[in-house]
C-alpha cells in the first residue's frame, strides 16, 4: 500500500503563452563497471498511453516551483526521490493527450532537470500502472519513445554530465 497520492485534474496547471509548462527529469545514478569506470545508469519508465520507454513528466501546478515539480512527478511516476543536478533545458513539443480549454493546439514547454537518485521506493503512486527500467545511456536512447526526450538524453543530459557514447562518465 502507498502512502503517497498522485496529484490528478487540471484546475491548477500553469500555462504561458499558449502553451502548457511540463516539469520532468532524467534521474539517473552511477554503477561501477569491471574496468573501474563510472557506469551511469538512468531511469525510464513505461508509457501508460502505448509503446516504448520515457521520463517522468507533468504538469507544473501553481503552487510549486519547477523543479518541485519535477521531484513530485520522479516519485508518483518512477517512485524515486533525489537531488536535482543540472537543468537541461526547455523543450517544446505538442500532445494530443494535453489539448484543453486553455491550451486547444496541446503545444508543451517542458522544463527538464538531471536528477541524481538517492532512494527508490518499494511503493509509489503509479506502481500498478508503471514498469522502471535501469538502463544504461545508449540503451535509453535506443527506447526512448519521443524525439525531444531522446535529443535531452543525448545531447543535453550526456553533454552536462561528460558521458561517452559507451554511456560511461569521463572525469
Amino acid at each position: 500500500m502507498c502512502d503517497l497520492v498522485a496529484r490528478t485534474g487540471r484546475h491548477q496547471q500553469r500555462y504561458e503563452g499558449g502553451c502548457r509548462l511540463l516539469a520532468g527529469c532524467i534521474p539517473f545514478r552511477y554503477k561501477s563497471s569491471d574496468e573501474n569506470q563510472k557506469v551511469v545508469e538512468v531511469l525510464m519508465i513505461s508509457s501508460q498511453s502505448g509503446p516504448g520507454f520515457l521520463f517522468p513528466k507533468g504538469g507544473w501546478e501553481n503552487d510549486e516551483t519547477v523543479e518541485e515539480a519535477a521531484k513530485r512527478e520522479a516519485i508518483e511516476e518512477a517512485g524515486v526521490r533525489g537531488d536535482l543536478e543540472d537543468f537541461l533545458g526547455f523543450y517544446y513539443f505538442k500532445s494530443k493527450s494535453n489539448q484543453d480549454e486553455f491550451c486547444p493546439e496541446g503545444l508543451c514547454k517542458a522544463s527538464v532537470f538531471a536528477m541524481r537518485v538517492n532512494e527508490v521506493l518499494e511503493s509509489w503512486p503509479e506502481k500498478s500502472t508503471r514498469q522502471r527500467n535501469w538502463l544504461t545511456v545508449p540503451e535509453a536512447i535506443k527506447l526512448c519513445r519521443y524525439p525531444w526526450m531522446k535529443e535531452a538524453l543525448e545531447k543535453d543530459f550526456s553533454q552536462r554530465l561528460c558521458i561517452d557514447s559507451a554511456g560511461n562518465k569521463n572525469n
